[in-house]
């Protein structure tokens, strides 16, 4: 193995242990599964077995419940009866927290247990307190002792379990000893892990969620490391983004730390936690499954490369010269204002259009005011635009630069404006280039052969640009980016995605996990996503820009504002460049305490336009404070019609009346110096 992964270069799914939940099989090369978790009152039982069948009907094929207490426990019973009555035989998981009791009763009722070693056992007060080795080991038996009971429950009645660890609600315990850290998740399983190997029990999936893709990301490589240099053998993993939000957001952030570790051959079931009714969840599981579906019973073998299907070459002798366990950028030399310490650019292919206009550049965040004729810049403005064959014929805002084709670009006359973008064949071969900045585009191990043109774009004006046409095309530039490392080339690059989806949340999904997935790694010094021709026209035309929830990402927008707001929002999620608010938001649960999709889209409305910060919308008190992990500002159910606002992990305002709780976030806000009036 190679760090957390069978190849870094190629598809191939990570070995592990077999698990059966119920009459479902996942891990050992079995098919990816999905599932979700209900958001009813475990307690209505008629309700929750509706919306299980909306979801099992969707495409679910484990449905989560959660189970707080003894009392939702029991009603389990009720819930699985009634499902099994109308024919439906999907495996059911009760979801467990702080009520070891309701996890006995729940492990002999249904096929699966997930329980959160943070707050199984260990309480959570936020309080740093120092163990020394002999307190360390006192508390380990402390929680062999009250983790061992439902093991054996699970043993004998032949019931899954999921040990899955949250990054916000890691234990005081583990906080004081590895800090809010992937080390520190991971330990938190692994303790738990320990202890049901040794009563023999190995019917068990691992999970390592976090509401940050990259903390996520890290933490599941570091399990499947520690797993196998601890043990030999690595179990199944259960993959998801906690918290992610709603809309495209919440794809582009589930996308991204699923689609990264998929793309290694890591994650045997997925659960995308969306802000959305369950159901809508499965269509966005199943266009993230679906790009490894050909693989999922290849028992463990390579792709078959053809000529059609090549890969990069194995890792050099030396390694892979990053820590895929640490994020740090990759050094790079700044040409103009891209590299170096520069934030991730971002380029807007705008090559499609039949020509440059004023509204064509408001689609990637240029205003014009034709009475003052000054130009407003957002947050989320495109620092390039491609234009290929065309030369605007308007006056462009004086921080636009535009890329053209090495003969447009000498047909233009501000050369200070204009830089051409050549294949790495031509910018050898040109006789003419910019003496000041010229892209140069490079197709990552095409037919498995690497460009023979690397060292010669080793040139203080040079910005590569990175793409491959291969299936794996992520592992090919990656393995590109450690070329350059090995060779000591330090230019700056573009990250290029192109895109033949058929279906906006496709899109979004593709874009995101291949762009994702590298800057996660500290690659990229920008980004330009595009579309081929075919999928520009559907998605233009309309044709599969609704999404599974019936919102059209076109409304109101052009194909290459989206284009262009998929590209900040990937920077946003990966934390390589922020230029909006984030939210944190539950997918809500049986323990909701009032409606989270309007909630959040009231305070969304109010807030969207406080660049950097991070606020969090929890559903209730039991995960709020936790898995708010690193939130500015919280906003958590602390009962009926009441809530708790947080700055950070402190309580400031305790069971705010909801009416008038949005008001009140916002006081909160102000008086933290967090608000700014929004533009008129």
């Amino acid at each position: 193995m190679q760090l957390y992964s069978e190849s870094l270069t190629e598809y191939k799914r990570l070995t592990t242990r077999e698990v059966r939940v119920g009459d479902l099989l996942l891990g050992n090369f079995h098919p990816i599964r999905i599932q979700t978790m209900t958001t009813t009152d475990t307690m209505d039982t008629m309700g929750t077995v509706e919306q299980s069948i909306r979801c099992i009907e969707a495409g679910s094929e484990l449905v989560r419940i959660t189970a707080p207490s003894r009392t939702e426990a029991e009603n389990l019973l009720n819930i699985k009866n009634e499902l099994r009555r109308r024919g439906y035989t999907a495996p059911l998981v009760a979801d467990i927290h702080f009520t070891p009791n309701a996890a006995e009763i729940a492990a002999r009722i249904v096929e699966k247990v997930r329980v959160n070693p943070g707050n199984y056992v260990d309480k959570k007060k936020f309080e740093l307190i120092e163990y020394s080795d002999m307190d360390y080991a006192e508390e380990i038996d402390r929680i062999r002792e009250r983790f061992t009971p439902l093991v054996k429950i699970c043993k004998e009645y032949g019931t899954a379990m999921r040990i899955g660890t949250n990054h916000g609600s890691l234990s005081d315990r583990i906080m004081s000893r590895y800090g809010d850290t992937p080390m520190g998740m991971v330990e938190s399983a692994m303790e738990f892990l320990r202890i049901a190997r040794a009563e023999t029990y190995h019917n068990i999936v691992l999970s390592m969620k976090a509401s940050n893709p990259q903390v996520m990301v890290q933490a599941y490589r570091l399990l499947v490391k520690t797993m196998a240099d601890e043990f030999g053998e690595c179990y199944p993993l259960h993959l998801g983004v906690t918290e992610a939000g709603d809309g495209e957001d919440g794809r582009i952030k589930s996308a991204i730390g699923i689609g990264s570790l998929m793309e290694d051959g890591l994650g045997d079931t997925i659960r995308v936690s969306l802000t959305e009714d369950p159901e809508l969840e499965i269509p966005v599981c199943r266009d993230i499954v679906k790009r490894y579906e050909q693989n999922s019973q290849e028992s463990g073998k390579l792709f078959t490369m053809s000529q059609e299907n090549p890969r990069a070459p194995s890792l050099p002798r030396g390694g892979i010269y990053y820590d895929p366990f640490h994020y740090q950028r990759r050094e790079s030399l700044p040409v103009d204002n891209i590299g170096g310490k520069h934030v991730p650019v971002v380029i807007a292919d705008l090559s499609k259009l039949d020509t440059i206009t004023t509204e064509s550049l408001q689609s990637v965040g240029y205003t014009y005011d034709i009475v003052t004729d000054k130009w407003t810049i957002s947050d989320a403005a495109a620092d390039y635009i491609f234009t290929g064959h065309m030369l605007p014929d308007l006056q462009l805002p004086g921080t636009l630069k535009v890329i053209v084709y090495p003969d447009t670009w000498q047909a233009a006359s501000d050369k200070t404006k204009f830089f051409p973008i050549f294949q790495d064949s031509g910018f050898v071969d040109a006789s003419l280039k910019s003496d000041h900045l010229n892209f140069v585009m490079v197709d990552c191990y095409n037919n498995g052969i690497e460009s023979p043109y690397l060292d010669q774009l080793n040139d203080p004006t040079v910005v590569i640009c990175l793409s491959s046409t291969n299936k794996n095309a992520l592992s090919s530039v990656r393995r590109m980016m450690i070329t350059l490392v090995e060779k000591s080339i330090k230019n700056p690059v573009i990250l290029i995605t192109d895109s033949s989806a058929q279906t906006a949340d496709e899109h979004l999904i593709h874009f995101a996990t291949e762009t994702g997935g590298l800057l996660l790694d500290g690659f990229g010094d920008g980004v330009c996503l595009g579309m081929t021709s075919a999928a520009y026209q559907s998605i233009g035309s309309g044709n599969g820009s609704v999404n599974a929830s019936g919102r059209n990402y076109l409304q109101n927008q052009s194909v290459e504002q989206f284009i262009n707001n998929t590209a900040f929002n990937i920077l946003q999620a990966t934390r390589t460049r922020i230029s909006k608010t984030e939210y944190i938001s539950c997918p809500s649960c049986g323990r909701t305490l009032f409606d989270l999709q309007e909630t959040t889209a009231r305070i969304r409305a109010v807030t969207h336009h406080l660049k950097g910060v991070k606020i969090a919308i929890m559903g209730c008190i039991v995960n709020g404070p936790g898995e708010m992990a690193d939130a500015d500002f919280g906003y958590v159910g602390s009962g009926p019609g009441k809530i708790t606002l947080y700055r950070g992990k402190d309580v400031m305002k305790r069971n705010v009346n909801s009416d008038v709780a949005v008001d009140e976030l916002i006081n909160l806000l102000k008086e933290n110096a967090a608000w700014v009036e929004p533009a008129t």
